[in-house]
């Protein structure tokens, strides 16, 4: 198999000049040498006429003898390579030359005039009257002149067909790479960028509609990596911020309490310490990994079916004494029973992120409330609160992951800003998607929908 994308462009194209030069020809062979057996018929026909006149005008002059009449029409008679025959019925009263008259006429199948084909040659038979009687008159004459010119234009279309098919190849390979020019530069453009120069873009000037719209996909190919270098590289930063802290505060909690002897008490609070601080490595770590595995797409929900109204009953009340603790009031508004089709663990992760997000970030003695809305093509769960909201810019971007939208919103506040990312991957992975409505002062409302 040709691997060249170029010459399979030229066998193509000489492929079907060749076809269609076989075509023509053939076409134009068939209709010259049509031509020419009919012009040699309209001759035969003249021949044959002319010598039914002369034999006729001779029965006037010999007074109706015939065969003296017919050996003076055909005597008179110039012809340069055909035969004419006069006949009365089956028998032949004169003739130019050795030829079966008889059989010809015979083929005729009694037509007052016709032209046909006999061995090697060709006849016309015209059928006329004299005096009462009738006669027949035959041309006939080879078609060695016809097959010499035939033979001739089929010896011409063999040479020229290997030369034109020769020029044919070297025109298609030519147009075949000047067509495969821009692919050639787009490749060379294409080897040139790296993951240092993503941001660098295909040019190919004035190219075919086709390569252009290629070029633009490609282009917004690069366009979609570079986002997703630029994202990746983003978390790699804020991964590492995030991991060296805790790590950081273990190290020196130890370094600190091995620098010198120290009470029980001073060990355990160290310890305290540490563990708190594993904890929170140990929870990022995890959140981590569940992401990682989220974009590789390796992790399967656990479908089955439970109830909206238990599992949100459920949640709210997990993360009560968070509230009462910070002086906020938790209200849970479920509706009837409302079954429904998931992975029930993730879901009840997503929903008590949003409750202990909503929770750090309201002030002491504002609300929170959890509502579930039954509906028929799935379920609403709303998360709203009374916190201090968040800006429009910074809306755009709480699901992104390590995200925070100002200092209130800190590490302090024992998160980590993945969340709200791990929120919207939840309710994506079963078919759905989560809204944030909120203004700053005046709270946030966090809308999860999810199809049945």
């Amino acid at each position: 198999m040709i691997r060249s994308f170029r010459l399979r462009l030229t066998v193509w194209y000489v492929g079907c000049f060749a076809a269609l030069f076989a075509l023509l020809t053939a076409g134009l062979y068939g209709v010259l040498s049509r031509a020419l057996t009919s012009r040699l018929d309209e001759s035969l026909l003249s021949q044959a006429a002319t010598a039914s006149a002369l034999f006729q005008d001779e029965m006037e002059e010999t007074r109706n003898d015939p065969a003296k009449s017919a050996e003076e029409a055909v005597t008179n008679m110039r012809l340069r390579a055909g035969k004419v025959a006069v006949l009365d019925g089956a028998r032949v009263l004169a003739a130019s030359g050795p030829f079966d008259a008889v059989a010809a006429a015979r083929l005729s199948g009694g037509a007052k005039e016709s032209a046909y084909s006999i061995p090697g040659a060709r006849a016309a038979v015209c059928r006329f009257s004299s005096n009462g009687r009738a006669y027949v008159a035959v041309a006939a004459e080879p078609l060695d002149a016809i097959e010499t010119d035939l033979a001739a234009i089929r010896r011409a279309m063999f040479l020229a067909f290997p030369l034109i098919l020769a020029i044919a190849g070297a025109g298609g390979y030519w147009f075949a790479t000047r067509g495969m020019a821009p692919l050639d530069a787009m490749a060379a453009q294409a080897r040139r960028i790296t993951g240092s120069n993503l941001d660098a873009r295909l040019e190919i000037g004035d190219a075919a509609g086709e390569l252009t719209a290629l070029a633009d996909s490609f282009n917004e190919l690069l366009g979609r990596l570079d986002q997703s270098f630029d994202n990746m590289r983003r978390f790699v930063a804020d991964a590492s911020h995030e991991l060296r802290t805790p790590v950081a505060v273990i190290r020196g909690e130890a370094d600190v309490t091995l620098a010198k002897e120290r009470s029980a008490a001073e060990y355990k609070e160290s310890l305290a310490i540490i563990l708190d601080e594993s904890r929170r490595l140990s929870r990022l770590v995890d959140d981590l990994l569940n992401l990682a595995r989220a974009d590789a797409g390796r992790v399967k929900l656990q479908a089955q079916e439970f109830y909206w109204n238990d599992l949100l009953s459920e949640c709210c009340r997990s993360v009560q004494s968070l509230a009462v603790a910070r002086q906020i009031e938790l209200e849970c508004r479920c509706a009837a029973e409302t079954p429904f089709w998931g992975d029930e663990e993730l879901l009840r992760r997503m929903t008590l992120n949003l409750l202990d997000n909503a929770i750090r970030y309201t002030p002491p003695g504002g609300k929170v409330l959890a509502e579930l809305e039954g509906r028929i093509d799935g379920v609403r769960i709303r998360i709203s609160d009374t916190g201090i909201g968040i800006g429009a810019d910074a809306a755009a971007h709480v699901f992104e992951r390590f995200f925070r939208a100002d200092k209130a919103r800190s590490r302090g506040n024992g998160g980590f800003g993945l969340g709200l990312a791990i929120v919207k991957w939840i309710a994506e992975s079963h078919r759905g998607a989560v809204e944030l409505a909120s203004r700053p002062g005046a709270g946030s409302t966090f809308t999860v929908t999810l199809p049945r």
